[in-house]
């Protein structure tokens, strides 16, 4: 992604100053009391996905605060957050705030955005035995998309951009296949929980996946999609809720431990470890980034 697209991104955002968090088995108070004293403090983080070479640097940035990330992996989104809002983890990393902030209204949970890490473009990915750009979608293809309401309003956004379909300009960013008005192409849309898209490519035309889950399934933002989602706020009002973030439970955010890990993530080391590892599949998203 063009560094001129993260400094539009990083203006755009207005960022957590302040992080907190219990860990697991223990209060808040007993955990920086712990990383006080000179011994490890062991925070458990949800995460979904294989993308995570940013958390190995992240640890080694907070060794000498007695810091330690130990990952928790979840296979789907719905349950990162139960987790943290129950207890069975300290924070999760894995979503944007539009979807954080759907979770918290269909489901009540008592959680909070902490700070900015990233944004994971869509894109759409093609199947290379059946298509090679856009223009050859034809009527009867299927795509397939993200099931979960946030996501998938995003992606029938994204085919909308792509000439594909129109949707009704009242249902916003977040449209539902109800609200489509026209198929430009009589395609087939497809709804599937997010992991699981990169595996259904084959029996389809294409599918919108997320840079995560792209690169957890092996493939290339850059040479395996036909059209990109446009992360630049100046014409894409949406950006801002597409950032990725950090969660605590509400009742940990004031807690010094967490602090340091969400300015941990935000600094040119793990900016660096991203754009070397990820092929750019990901924005680096907080305030400052370059």
């Amino acid at each position: 992604m063009k560094k001129n697209a993260k400094k539009w991104i990083a203006a755009a955002l207005a960022t957590a100053a302040t992080v907190s968090l219990t860990a697991c088995g223990g209060s808040a108070d007993t955990q920086e009391a712990t990383a006080d004293s000179g011994e490890t403090t062991v925070v458990k983080v949800g995460v979904v996905g294989e993308y995570n070479a940013q958390w190995d640097t992240i640890n080694e940035l907070l060794a000498d605060d007695g810091i330690q990330v130990e990952l928790v992996k979840f296979t789907d989104y719905a349950a990162p957050n139960r987790a943290l809002n129950d207890g069975e983890i300290d924070l999760n990393a894995f979503q944007h705030k539009a979807f954080l902030a759907n979770d918290i209204e269909q489901k009540g949970y008592d959680i909070v955005d902490i700070g900015d890490t990233i944004i994971a473009p869509l894109g759409i990915y093609n199947n290379k035995d059946k298509i090679s750009s856009i223009e050859d979608i034809k009527d009867g293809d299927v795509i397939a998309i993200p099931s979960d309401l946030t996501n998938g309003g995003r992606a029938l956004k994204l085919l909308e951009a792509a000439g594909l379909i129109e949707c009704d300009p009242a249902k916003g960013v977040v449209p539902t296949k109800a609200d489509i008005t026209k198929y430009n192409k009589q395609i087939e849309i497809m709804e599937a929980e997010s992991a699981t898209l990169a595996n259904l490519l084959p029996d389809c035309a294409a599918a919108v996946i997320n840079g995560g889950n792209a690169y957890t399934a092996g493939l290339n933002p850059v040479t395996d999609t036909i059209f990109v989602e446009d992360v630049n706020p100046e014409t894409n009002a949406a950006v801002s809720d597409l950032v990725n973030v950090i969660a605590a439970r509400t009742e940990d955010k004031d807690n010094e431990v967490y602090k340091k890990i969400v300015e941990a993530y935000q600094t040119p080391e793990v900016q660096k470890t991203i754009e070397d590892e990820y092929q750019g599949a990901f924005v680096c998203a907080w305030e400052g980034a370059e």
